[in-house]
């Protein structure tokens, strides 16, 4: 290869000067301008369009690019005025036609110049900075057709006309619309927003304006509400079909606020059929489009919200201070659940369980069932019937309904250590006279308390439990120690622990002395297995039964109270006795005995002692003598205790005052918990401190918890500060 000689290759310039034809960019222009006017006359098909685009090309590479772009502008501008007068001459419905069919020639026409003028298209116009072809055609159509004169507003008016057509029923051809609607917004959004959307959304708000009025003059709230959805939802579906995406927001926020917002207080007060109305008739419906429609408006939710927490606020207060609906406490209560319930239904099924009605929900239940002070001995008393006798046959999973009813009132309740209080009394006698319907209900309420208000809560009505388990066992024992008690009467005793019970100080009457023998036998066994505790027995908490002969031999077995075992054994030994004979030797407290007497004497079908006089009380003149002539188709007849289910104002005055004592305690010891963990904090601290600390048992008061403070200073826990005296130092 390095033997062979290198060839050297030389380029020369043409001999001959290579001369542009002087008429060659005329010539070249004419045959790319007629071509465009076959194009625009749909004659396209005889072209060559490899030929025209050479032409171009050659165009723009001798520097005639200035030339063939004007030439452009020029050819197609008018083009497009011959084009404008066509679509004006349209009549009628026509004129759209027209419109949407010239712009698809136009379309497909630019689309064939463009790529004639393709060469153009990537050199010539970047360089130079000029509009390229295609957006040039948009601009042309936009300037000679949309903005002229005679179609602009003819334009609009048409559009807007066929919208008014559809809004009042009439079926329009929605695709030519989407058409027109997109040749708009191909042009720009400008185009579309200054030619189309603003007008249109000026006539949208004046046409609803006039229209909601119409409407809430005719029809009540729920109706209008419908007519208010049907129209929001025909403008969301008229932007799916033909308006630009972007449209929805701004056309629905219109409809929004001519017939929702500007009608909220009106709506809500309408008489008959507001909100109120709606909610007393549980219009599921109706509540749930209102809170569909309000939630898309400034403050709609908060209206809603403060005339529904008013409303119940205000049925919430009668219901609780209403004389006759607090004679049954039983009634009171239910009232409160089927109130609660259906509050909830609502918030569940038309408000879509929306937080901030929940939260409205429950401060209005705390504020109403907290204006009763009376409400937790009332909740009380209500699951006292159901675990006596209102829960019998239900099966489990109903069971824990009702008891979680009850435990959502219970939560709203501010002094649940008054309900606690009551809930021991009323626990102690289902647990003594065998009264509850089922153990597992009992222990499932008591979980539930625990969880809802700590350990502390419900230890005591634990240990009432566990009494009575040690009691059988105490009993089996003692029966096993004595077997010679098989014969006569029997008995049972339940050991109560004094601090778990809510016993009280009573005066044990005086026994028959069948009984009182047999008590005292119980006393030695169980103090000689327990050495160093002390019996005290509670006859006023006991029962009994008894067998008697009534007249003509009919026998039968009463199940009484201890008191009135005590009354009746009197008249094996008298044929008549008079109240003050039987207090005198019974020894049973007067009220306790006249209820004894009464329920004995007056109570038609347990009357097993009749009196003189024949009256409804009990007077301290009165006699009584065994009812010869009592009869009852049962063998076992229960005869009951006169008792008033509420409280009288003493026990409620001596109750109240047992849980202000039992506060105090737990004030100081809140106090010493928060000072320990402080070591220095002012008055107003500590005060907000023990107030959270101990609202899930009771709110509270400022002025006791102000004198527990004064308390522990003065058994040294705390002391004030010698420069502040609102500073409060906490003494290890």
């Amino acid at each position: 290869m390095s033997n062979q000689k290198k060839r050297i290759f030389q380029i020369e310039a043409f001999k001959n000067r290579v001369v542009v034809d002087p008429k060659y960019a005329e010539k070249t222009w004419k045959i790319l301008e007629h071509a465009i006017h076959e194009i625009y006359n749909h004659n396209a098909s005889g072209l060559s369009f490899e030929e025209l685009y050479r032409n171009a090309y050659n165009m723009v590479l001798h520097k005639f690019g200035e030339k063939l772009y004007s030439g452009l502008v020029t050819t197609m501008t008018a083009h497009l005025k011959e084009i404008s007068k066509s679509i004006e001459a349209a009549q009628g419905d026509l004129f759209l036609e027209e419109l949407n069919r010239k712009w698809n020639d136009h379309n497909k026409a630019l689309q064939m110049i463009r790529d004639m003028l393709m060469y153009m298209d990537r050199t010539y116009i970047p360089n130079t900075h000029k509009t390229p072809v295609h957006e040039l055609g948009l601009t042309l159509w936009r300037d000679n057709i949309i903005h002229s004169g005679k179609i602009q507003s003819r334009l609009l008016s048409t559009l807007l006309e066929l919208v008014h057509r559809e809004r009042t029923g009439e079926v329009i051809d929605r695709g030519l619309m989407r058409n027109i609607v997109k040749m708009l917004m191909d042009l720009g959004s400008s185009v579309y927003q200054e030619d189309f959307e603003k007008p249109f959304l000026e006539v949208s708000a004046e046409f609803y304006r006039r229209e909601s009025q119409k409407f809430i003059e005719c029809y009540d709230c729920g109706d209008y509400l419908k007519k208010a959805e049907i129209r929001l939802n025909e403008e969301i579906e008229r932007v799916t079909h033909y308006l630009d995406a972007k449209s929805e927001g701004k056309i629905t926020h219109v409809v929004e606020k001519e017939m929702i917002a500007n009608h909220m207080m009106r709506l809500v007060h309408m008489e008959n059929s507001g909100l109120v109305n709606m909610l007393l008739n549980d219009k599921h419906g109706d509540l749930g489009r209102m809170y569909n429609l309000f939630r898309r408006v400034p403050n709609g939710l908060a209206m809603i919200r403060d005339v529904m927490t008013s409303h119940l606020r205000e049925t919430g207060k009668q219901l609780v201070t209403d004389a006759e609906r607090l004679k049954d406490p039983v009634e009171y209560v239910q009232r409160l659940l089927d109130e609660k319930e259906k509050y909830d239904g609502i918030i569940s099924l038309a408000f879509s369980n929306d937080k901030t009605f929940q939260n409205a929900l429950n401060s209005s239940f705390e504020y109403f069932i907290n204006l009763n002070s009376r409400s937790p001995e009332f909740i009380s008393l209500f699951v006292d019937d159901k675990l006596r006798k209102g829960l019998k046959g239900v099966s489990e999973e109903d069971v824990e309904i009702i008891l979680d009813k009850v435990m959502m009132i219970f939560c709203y309740l501010q002094e649940k250590d008054v309900f606690e209080k009551y809930y021991k009394q009323h626990l102690a006698k289902r647990l003594l006279s065998g009264k509850t319907v089922s153990d597992d209900a009992e222990r499932s309420l008591i979980v539930k308390l625990k969880t809802a208000c700590g350990y502390q809560y419900t230890s005591k009505l634990e240990g009432m439990f566990t009494d009575m388990k040690t009691s059988q066992d105490t009993m089996q024992g003692f029966c096993s120690s004595h077997p010679e008690l098989t014969d006569g009467p029997t008995l049972v005793v339940q050991v109560l622990t004094t601090g778990s019970w809510p016993t009280q100080p009573s005066i044990t009457c005086h026994l028959p002395f069948e009984m009182s023998a047999l008590c005292e036998k119980f006393r030695s066994y169980y103090l000689r297995i327990h050495t160093g505790r002390r019996l005290s027995w509670q006859t006023n908490m006991g029962t009994a039964d008894i067998k008697a002969i009534f007249g003509k031999g009919q026998k039968h077995e009463l199940n009484v109270s201890t008191y009135q075992m005590c009354i009746l054994m009197l008249f094996n030994n008298a044929d008549r006795l008079s109240y003050k004979e039987i207090e005198q030797v019974t020894a049973i407290p007067a009220s306790d005995l006249k209820r004894c007497l009464q329920s004995m004497a007056c109570v038609k079908g347990k009357n097993v002692l009749r009196k003189e006089p024949m009256s409804k009380d009990i007077g301290e003149d009165d006699s009584f003598f065994v009812n010869e002539k009592f009869a009852s188709k049962f063998y076992k007849v229960k005869v009951g205790t006169v008792v008033a289910q509420k409280e009288s104002e003493p026990e409620k005055q001596e109750t109240r005052q047992r849980v202000e004592e039992d506060r105090k305690p737990q004030i100081e010891a809140a106090v010493v918990r928060i000072m320990k963990s402080r070591k220095v904090l002012d008055h107003n601290n500590i005060i907000a401190e023990v107030t959270k600390q101990l609202q899930s048992r009771f709110l509270a008061n400022p002025t006791e918890i102000k004198k527990r403070i004064e308390s522990l200073i003065e058994r040294e826990f705390l002391e004030r500060d010698n420069s502040d005296r609102k500073m409060y130092r906490y003494l290890a």
